[in-house]
């Protein structure tokens, strides 16, 4: 017999090349030769793959009626040889602790491992495997067999589902979309879809290269400084509640607007505001017409003042903006104070019509307006009293009255 020898005992190497004595031989495969325990298991186990029959029997004997607080001591220490390790994961039917001192072991190969998933009836110990994710990430063969035992808990299946959804399938299924949008031509929607943080669980591909394909600009195209996007999510907290309410409320808006909705747009509204604030702020800032629409009617301010920092965006669309009761004073004033979009009047008309527009930059407005329009906002009960009022005047000073 000839043997890999781990230990540098030269007793043990004679046993294991079989040039020990027959006697010291039956002796060990007894277990009755005095050995220091790493060394006996060692030989022990070597003994039972032995062409001696005799010796393989005496070996397998002795190891199944071996004090399992032995074999959980040798199985814990890096010392133990590998060779040990891989015959106790073929082992069934052991103490938890011994399986327990064989995963915790920095010397336990992954296929040692894997035997273990595919091999143990014990669902406590797949279990323990399943919460090594490193481990699982590392040797996804693993995974398969904590998913293909038929003995494995929901809690084993559950984790080790996780992992292999978030660490290969969506990785996959991401690359394989970001390779679609680029041989399209979409680079910039290839460089967002790579990068979005959101949880692709529920994400079909469609749905991915619907919000991609929304991505006009690139990285190098937009300053996003300002965002602090790896704060975002710790200032602004959501539930899963709050971002149903958010979607609702959307679908509200575009109703009263008298848009149409089918249930597409419908679908692609639901992923858009079901995605986190960082991959809302950066679809804001580098979404086109379609993703700007959607989300100048978030709530959060942040993710609406990305919209009006989004370098594509139009004069036509601030326009509306302009127009709509659904957006924050602070989205309001930051038009206003553009010195830009100051200058398109439609703008200004619209910022002073809006009763959700500061006073203080709707005053400062009024003496722009012309003589039609503010004769018209002084009647309009929909503005404050200061505004109409200072409306009335202006018009009645140009008129002479």
């Amino acid at each position: 017999m000839t043997t890999t020898t781990t230990s540098s005992n030269p007793v043990v190497k004679a046993l294991l090349d079989g040039t020990a004595p027959r006697p010291a031989q039956l002796a060990a495969s007894r277990g009755v030769l005095p050995l220091p325990q790493n060394d006996l298991f060692e030989v022990l186990v070597a003994l039972v793959g032995s062409d001696d029959a005799e010796l393989a029997q005496n070996a397998d004997h002795t190891l199944s009626l071996m004090d399992e607080r032995l074999l959980e001591s040798s199985v814990r220490s890096e010392d133990i040889p590998v060779s040990v390790l891989d015959y106790v994961s073929r082992r069934d039917g052991l103490a938890y602790g011994v399986y327990e001192g064989l995963l915790v072991n920095p010397k336990t190969p992954a296929t040692t491992v894997e035997q273990l998933a595919k091999s143990t009836t014990k669902s406590e110990v797949l279990e323990l495997i399943s919460l090594n994710q490193q481990l699982l990430i590392q040797a996804p063969s693993i995974i398969d067999a904590i998913l293909k035992n038929p003995n494995r808990s929901f809690e084993a299946e559950r984790r080790a589902s996780e992992t292999k959804r978030e660490f290969f399938e969506k990785e996959r299924g991401v690359q394989q979309i970001a390779s679609e949008l680029r041989a399209q031509g979409k680079a910039a929607a290839a460089e967002f879809i790579e990068n979005a943080e959101f949880d692709s669980s529920d994400l079909t591909s469609e749905e991915a290269i619907a919000i991609a394909s929304m991505i006009e600009s690139s990285d190098d195209d937009v300053d996003d400084s300002w965002l602090a996007l790896e704060y975002l999510e710790e200032i602004y907290e959501e539930t899963v509640e709050d971002r149903q309410l958010i979607v609702d409320q959307i679908i509200g808006e575009f109703r009263s607007e008298g848009t149409d909705l089918p249930s597409e747009r419908i679908s692609i509204i639901n992923r858009i505001m079901k995605m986190g604030m960082k991959d809302r702020a950066k679809l804001a800032m580098k979404g086109d017409r379609e993703a700007r629409n959607i989300l100048i009617r978030d709530p959060n301010r942040v993710i609406a003042q990305a919209v009006v920092n989004n370098p594509r965006i139009t004069e036509q669309e601030v326009e509306k903006i302009a127009s709509m009761r659904a957006v924050s004073e602070d989205i309001l004033r930051q038009v206003a104070n553009n010195r830009q979009w100051a200058r398109h009047y439609p703008i200004v008309h619209n910022l002073a019509r809006n009763p959700r527009t500061p006073i203080a930059n709707v005053l400062s407005i009024l003496s722009r307006l012309q003589l039609k329009d503010l004769a018209a906002l002084s009647k309009n009960r929909n503005v404050s009293d200061a505004v109409r009022r200072q409306a009335l005047r202006l018009s009645q000073a140009r008129t002479g009255k």
